[in-house]
């Protein structure tokens, strides 16, 4: 039995399909039933609740020898960090109840850092967390920057005519990578029962990408040609995020994140290999970015 947080999201909804085409059996965890119902209709088994709620993830992971553990966004958390962390202890205390026996997390490069992270930081808590647990084997799957995160500058571009949004500097190259693509990896982990102990692994994209790099791709691919990226000042961005509805704790995160970007603190574990190198390109995800650019106008 397999156990999907996060199954109506980006990655969630992905590999709980995957599985279930592949013919396991597969419970999924929304907040929302309706949601699921594509899900449902395949075979899938749905279970709504909350994942601070450790009495309900403890139900949920009942029979499961594999689950898939994510920390959602929460964009009006007051103590962001405080939120990651009730999430993360409510899947430990879950997994250390039922015996679970194998954990993927969806993680991110610079989980390794210990400290001024920013939106990081609770991911690395929750891989610490889980590594103190005996008798169980765990894959934290450190993605790159989203390339869905470009989405949300779809208005940026069709305001200001510029790409921008996060505080990152336009000439640095990170790793950068498509969400089906992290599924695909997920899936094939569990399908597989490949990894033993406690593990980490880069899902890294196609290549690495300076967001300059990106916005020309991008931008070739709306019809603007001069599309460049812009990085806003710390304060600038801090300002947006809050004024979109961002919590100021959350967006301090953020903006810590982007410096750590900057600085080059945030990549300093990771090395691209033949190994966490995935299959779409940006030039790939650009027509889907193109897709939802006209569709907005």
């Amino acid at each position: 039995m397999y156990v999907i947080a996060g199954a109506t999201g980006n990655t969630g909804n992905r590999i709980a399909n995957l599985l279930v085409d592949a013919g396991q059996k597969v419970k999924v965890i929304s907040r929302s039933e309706e949601k699921l119902s594509a899900l449902v209709a395949k075979g899938a088994i749905p279970v709504v609740g909350d994942l601070t709620d450790k009495a309900f993830l403890t139900q949920a992971f009942e029979d499961a020898e594999s689950i898939y553990a994510l920390i959602p966004p929460k964009f009006d958390a007051v103590d962001f960090r405080a939120y990651q962390n009730s999430v993360g202890n409510a899947f430990v205390e879950a997994v250390m109840a039922t015996g679970v026996k194998n954990v993927i997390i969806l993680s991110s490069f610079g989980a390794h850092l210990e400290e001024k992270s920013g939106v990081i930081l609770g991911l690395h808590d929750l891989e610490q967390a889980l590594a103190k647990i005996e008798g169980i084997n765990v894959l934290n799957m450190r993605a790159g920057f989203f390339m869905e995160n470009f989405y949300g500058m779809i208005g940026t571009i069709q305001q200001a005519g510029v790409l921008g949004g996060f505080p990152i500097a336009g000439d640095i190259a990170i790793p950068v990578v498509h969400t089906r693509d992290i599924a695909k990896v997920a899936a094939n982990h569990f399908l597989k029962q490949d990894f033993k102990g406690q593990s980490h692994q880069y899902v890294a994209g196609e290549r690495d990408l300076t967001m300059n790099e990106s916005a020309k791709v991008l931008g070739k691919a709306i019809g603007k040609d001069d599309l460049v990226w812009v990085q806003f000042p710390y304060d600038q961005a801090r300002e947006a995020m809050i004024q979109m509805g961002t919590s100021p704790s959350l967006a301090d995160a953020y903006i810590e994140f982007c410096q750590r970007v900057n600085d080059g603190t945030l990549q300093s574990d990771y090395e691209r290999t033949p190994e966490n190198t995935t299959e779409t390109s940006i030039e790939d995800f650009s027509e889907e970015f193109a897709r939802a650019y006209r569709q907005q106008l």
